[in-house]
């Protein structure tokens, strides 16, 4: 079985003085939320599409996606966890007590803030991670990447042309990410970053597919303007 997981757990700190979480925010006539959605309601391949969001959002949740989209059996809402892999692992917990969990069921996580990803992208996705137990989106790192360890003096200037910004979507497969996540101690999960940060740790491999550049995050009142410009451009093609 073939599962997608939205996050939209956010809280929206990064926006400014907003009255709700970013993924609700309007981009043209739609929240967020809705334009990430219905991107993954065209694959057929999708037996359920979580939406894991604050319990004091799964009202106003579950009320936008009826509203703008309409009843669809495959929409589930539950309530995430404290952080970005508590709320994928509330996804997976959801589908074990629902749907059982199979050994090659693979689950497609994505940010609900995202909402330009394209059907490439998730179709690369659901393919490669039925052949790999994870697999990440990147896009190459056009400017040359910087570390600094106290903030204020270069550490470090790795290659650029090995280095790669991470999207989501990030697959995987169920059993493997379960098991994974539940093996790991305090300290491992302190330093997490992202899901695939889970299967490195622990020696598997994370696969590449290519991401987009203008499948962004939106995240402060800047990302919400080119958004739009983007929903515009989209629209006029």
């Amino acid at each position: 079985m073939i599962y997608a997981a939205i996050l939209a757990g956010g809280k929206g700190t990064r926006m400014g003085n907003v009255d709700k979480p970013k993924q609700f925010l309007m981009i043209g006539d739609r929240p967020i939320l809705v334009h990430t959605v219905e991107k993954f309601l065209l694959h057929e391949e999708f037996s359920r599409i979580i939406v894991v969001t604050p319990e004091e959002w799964t009202n106003y949740t579950l009320d936008i996606l009826e509203r703008y989209i309409g009843f669809d059996e495959r929409i589930i809402v539950t309530n995430g966890g404290s952080d970005r892999n508590e709320s994928i692992m509330a996804a997976v917990k959801w589908i074990e007590e629902n749907e059982g969990l199979g050994d090659q069921d693979i689950i497609v996580t994505h940010d609900a803030v995202r909402p330009f990803l394209t059907h490439r992208i998730i179709s690369e996705n659901i393919a490669s991670s039925l052949e790999n137990e994870a697999v990440d989106t990147v896009i190459a790192a056009i400017d040359t990447i910087v570390t600094s360890k106290d903030g204020k003096t270069v550490s470090g200037i790795p290659v650029r042309n090995e280095m790669y910004q991470g999207q989501t979507p990030q697959s995987f497969n169920i059993k493997k990410l379960k098991t994974h996540y539940e093996s790991l101690g305090p300290q491992e999960r302190s330093i997490l970053t992202d899901a695939c940060k889970i299967f490195l740790l622990k020696g598997s491999s994370v696969a590449l597919v290519e991401g987009e550049m203008f499948n962004i995050k939106v995240t402060t009142p800047y990302d919400l303007r080119v958004a739009n410009s983007i929903l515009k451009e989209h629209i006029n093609r």
